[in-house]
């Protein structure tokens, strides 16, 4: 029996086919690590900004409660009710601020956690692009290598090409 001559070009085929199959294994690896750092950080943004509101809440009720006291105030004469009443206005005030200064962090913490999630984001589109590409590629290759056609082959590299740039993307964001 003879056999089959091998074409040269299928040694190519497999070779650019695993390494399609590498990068594919790892963009879905990384992407779905980005998607998963993306929903952690949006989730934690949602609760600091829940913090926030009920800081807000709590400060709201505190500026109530010092303007009636403020009014009341206004309408004593001196005596040690009125001193108590601007000790607490006083008070009343100091906890206002320091409500203040804590949304301005909870703010600022909420959103470096937004800017961390749509970075994430951009991450993981690129890897979930890369990917698909890839899947493409290896999927025009086993279509070559089983039908001996290797303009299949072609298409399929153009694909994983593709592929490859949306997979170094997805590390270096040189793309938007």
């Amino acid at each position: 029996m003879a056999e089959e001559k091998k074409e040269p070009w299928l040694n190519y085929l497999a070779l650019t086919t695993v390494v399609f199959a590498v990068c594919a294994t790892l963009s879905t690896l990384k992407g779905g690590g980005f998607s998963t750092r993306s929903v952690m950080s949006q989730s934690q943004a949602s609760d600091l900004w829940s913090y926030y509101q009920s800081k807000s809440i709590k400060g709201y009720l505190y500026e109530l409660q010092k303007e009636k006291l403020e009014l009341d105030a206004r309408t004593m004469k001196s005596g040690s009710l009125k001193a108590d009443l601007d000790k607490r206005i006083v008070a009343y005030g100091e906890k206002i601020k320091r409500y203040d200064d804590e949304k301005a962090e909870i703010k600022k913490k909420a959103e470096e956690l937004e800017t961390r999630r749509d970075e994430a984001a951009k991450h993981s589109g690129a890897f979930g692009l890369a990917a698909m590409f890839l899947q493409i590629a290896i999927l025009l290759s086993s279509i070559a290598a089983l039908m001996k056609q290797k303009y299949f082959w072609i298409i399929g590299m153009a694909g994983g090409c593709i592929g490859i740039v949306y997979f170094l993307n997805g590390f270096f964001l040189f793309m938007n």
